[in-house]
């Protein structure tokens, strides 16, 4: 969790922008993460050469062929109008040419505008993110790992966009990404897809997932979720593993530009050196990416509708929803034997319209359908109050029975406030999870059980975990109609002698 002095400062960034004129919340994050990355690039360029010192490799750096007036460290020190003046004729032009010509960043940042134009608020915004780096720089001396702060710190910033988008989309909270990569388990070698990747939130969980299987035990720490973690990778000794990690693994494709460049800065900066996110509509006509990926991990949108006309001929359901046609998307798009795991809401599991039975039982006859976590309302709040569900499924084979679990907290309250609480179901979610194959008999009365697929074809492929869940109901015994207007005759005169005693009191 970020600390509150790290809150506080990134509150004021906040405000500094909006009093700056940069209100629209996408807007302030798209601009504040070009801030964050150029300071970034600076710090990881001193650190490569430092390390490269140290190990005699050859240093080639970011800036190599170019002025070392274009780094953080030189420009941070000019007044507010020759900086603004700087960064808008030498410093933001240079970030748009980073990588190759042909990369993904290059493309998406063709057409990136740096929009801040009070040198004030440049200044300022430049004071607050230094003092923000030197707090992190200042606990990770006290032993907080700084990919993890530094992973706070976006969340945190990201936690801004609180209202959701036009077709449905919002931000999933980091623990529950690394709960579901916990269920997937994505793999060295694996090609990892998010089709609707907003700011690249499961890429980057699958990324420090693999990296903490190739972490030593003594660099792992069990974090605030209860999970064990640990981002130092120094199991993966092979180059070339590094090199297909970082630039042959993870895809992602969102319909907003703006957010691709925001996921393509997120993952850089978090050390993926060429992500490969792209502007692409992936339920449209022009998207092909059949039978491709190892692991698809994904939040689809809730709630929107398409043209008819510009849905993919490939899928077939019957129906203009995204939320049904990105389980179509993500079917298709598997490997066979690939896995996946994504989120739908409520109504996905137990709609009875002729699409969502489909839906579901695709999932149920040409997949093997895993596992269905039902999750509790708040946990999207307060981007939204819906009931939500996580699926887990392996394409290609058909499903024998599926693991449910009804999750009831999520180490957070259901408020709007989301304030850390001790009720935590996620690490008995993953042991449940690792173990599910040793459950010889479910008891249904308990969070996690089976249910065969035969019953759940005898009920329309119903996939809610409440048509499964037994309850104990205890009967209760009310008093006979005649006792209870007795007490009532008996509070009316006891109300009507002490209004009367009331009265005579005050005469």
């Amino acid at each position: 969790m970020l600390s509150s002095k790290l809150r506080a400062s990134v509150d004021r960034l906040w405000d500094k922008f909006w009093s700056g004129g940069i209100a629209n919340p996408l807007t302030a994050i798209e601009q504040i993460s070009y801030l964050l990355f150029m300071k970034r690039l600076d710090e990881l360029d001193l650190k490569k050469k430092q390390d490269d010192e140290f190990t005699g490799e050859k240093y080639v750096s970011f800036f190599a062929g170019k002025n070392d007036e274009l780094r953080w460290s030189h420009f941070k020190q000019m007044e507010g109008g020759q900086m603004l003046d700087h960064m808008l004729k030498k410093v933001f032009p240079f970030l748009k040419t980073l990588g190759d010509q042909d990369s993904p960043f290059a493309k998406h940042m063709s057409n990136a505008v740096f929009i801040i134009s009070k040198p004030s608020l440049l200044v300022e915004a430049v004071t607050i993110i230094d003092e923000i780096y030197e707090e992190i720089s200042r606990e990770q001396i006290e032993g907080q790992g700084f990919q993890d702060t530094q992973g706070d710190l976006y969340e945190y910033l990201l936690s801004e966009i609180t209202s959701a988008g036009k077709l449905g989309q919002f931000r999933t909270p980091r623990h529950i990404i690394q709960m579901m990569c916990e269920l997937v388990d994505p793999k060295l070698g694996d090609t990892i897809c998010d089709p609707a990747c907003g700011t690249g939130g499961f890429l980057l969980g699958a990324y420090q997932h693999i990296l903490t299987q190739y972490t030593s035990e003594k660099h792992r720490v069990t974090d605030g979720n209860g999970l064990r973690r640990g981002l130092v990778g120094d199991k993966l000794t092979d180059e070339r593993q590094w090199k297909h990690l970082k630039e042959k693994t993870f895809y992602g494709y969102d319909v907003d530009e703006t957010m691709v460049r925001v996921g393509l800065m997120n993952l850089m900066m978090h050390g993926i050196s060429h992500p490969n996110i792209m502007q692409r509509d992936t339920l449209s006509k022009n998207f092909n990416d059949d039978n491709t990926y190892d692991v698809i991990m994904a939040n689809p949108p809730f709630k929107g509708s398409l043209d008819k006309g510009d849905i993919n001929e490939s899928l077939m359901l019957p129906t203009t929803k995204t939320e049904l046609l990105f389980i179509n998307r993500i079917v298709n798009s598997l490997k066979i034997g690939g896995r996946a795991a994504m989120i739908v809401p409520d109504g996905v599991l137990f709609g009875s319209n002729n699409a969502h039975k489909l839906a579901r039982k695709l999932l149920i006859e040409q997949c093997e359908l895993q596992g269905v976590i039902s999750m509790p309302g708040g946990v999207f709040k307060p981007y939204a109050g819906v009931s939500t569900a996580v699926l887990i499924f392996v394409k290609g084979g058909e499903t024998e029975k599926v693991w449910f679990y009804d999750m009831e907290a999520d180490g957070f309250s259901l408020d709007d406030k989301r304030d850390k609480i001790t009720e935590n179901d996620i690490p008995d979610i993953v042991s449940q999870w690792n173990r599910r194959g040793e459950m010889k008999q479910s008891d249904r009365k308990e969070k996690s059980f089976w249910v065969e697929r035969k019953e759940i074809e005898e009920h329309d492929y119903d996939l809610s975990v409440n048509r499964y869940k037994e309850t104990d109901y205890v009967a209760v015994e009310y008093e006979k109609p005649e006792v209870i207007l007795g007490k009532i005759e008996k509070l009316e005169k006891e109300i009507v002698a002490g209004l009367s005693a009331l009265k005579h009191a005050n005469k």
